[in-house]
């Protein structure tokens, strides 16, 4: 049986935990509420990480979210993978888990990135099939995360927020919306990120992220955005945040920072942040 719940986190900040700010965070939290972490981190056997993670589940809702499971490779899920995601998710029980819309693996090969997917008929029917694995065999509903992209394909026959949605349909999973993915795709594909927001399924999403980008230049000068969480929220994504949970209400909201990690208190401040935008937003 599934949990028939999408995500038991609060409907306030939280943040991408990283070890440096154990001591900062068990200290002050600020408006922090709930903490993620990356699973591929934590399948080891014992260790700091672990004895870190297992003191931070006593204060405060996890969420995990994955990046190595190719929910939208070609070939099978790795089993092994999936067994190790698992035990961690068995014995941490957390409040939510997420992957990405995205394929990562080809043949036994692992590529560091998350790649794009055309929405087809038979890309769809194999999400839906990996999707309904990874829920079956975890027991609890996941959410699936859409894409930052570059490039369109030309065979897809349906727009992402459709796709997204048919997967929901077929296969009970919620959503988790990254704002900045939405703005750093229509920047790329000179598309309105606004539109995205008002035809996506809101009443799907179980999380929500936020994070900063790269501004680079393609072969002909024009703007190309690299997803790098690795800086500040900007003040469009910001915007266009203020605008999904004015539409869809409050929902958990997660500053993600991998790179170029700065100190707590710059992290704690971009909560705040989204802290604000939230109680303005309906319930």
């Amino acid at each position: 049986m599934l949990d028939a719940t999408q995500s038991r986190l609060p409907d306030a900040p939280g943040i991408g935990y990283k070890p440096q700010h154990y001591a900062a965070i068990l200290a002050d939290p600020g408006p922090v509420r709930w903490l993620e972490i990356h699973a591929e981190n934590y399948m080891g056997e014992g260790g700091r990480p672990l004895a870190q993670l297992r003191a931070l589940a006593e204060r405060f809702p996890i969420s995990v979210h994955g990046v190595g499971l190719s929910i939208g490779g070609e070939g099978p899920l790795d089993p092994d993978h999936l067994d190790r995601l698992a035990r961690l998710l068995g014995w941490l029980n957390p409040a939510s888990f997420s992957e990405h819309l995205a394929w990562s693996t080809h043949d036994v090969g692992f590529l560091n990135d998350l790649l794009p997917l055309p929405y087809t008929e038979p890309t769809l029917v194999r999400v839906a099939d990996h999707v309904d694995q990874v829920q079956t065999r975890l027991g609890r509903r996941m959410l699936l995360e859409n894409p930052s992209t570059y490039l369109a394909f030309d065979e897809s026959e349906m727009s992402e927020t459709e796709f997204l949605r048919e997967i929901a349909r077929r296969t009970g999973c919620g959503l988790l919306l990254d704002v900045n993915n939405v703005f750093v795709s229509a920047t790329n594909q000179k598309t309105d990120p606004r539109a995205y927001i008002d035809g996506f399924p809101l009443e799907l999403v179980g999380e929500i992220h936020l994070g900063g980008h790269d501004e680079d230049a393609d072969e002909h000068g024009q703007p190309l955005l690299i997803d790098s969480h690795g800086a500040p929220v900007v003040d469009p994504v910001w915007a266009l945040y203020a605008r999904t949970v004015d539409r869809g209400g409050r929902r958990p909201t997660l500053i993600e920072w991998d790179n170029d990690v700065p100190d707590w208190p710059v992290l704690a401040a971009e909560a705040a942040r989204a802290g604000a935008l939230l109680a303005e937003a309906p319930a």
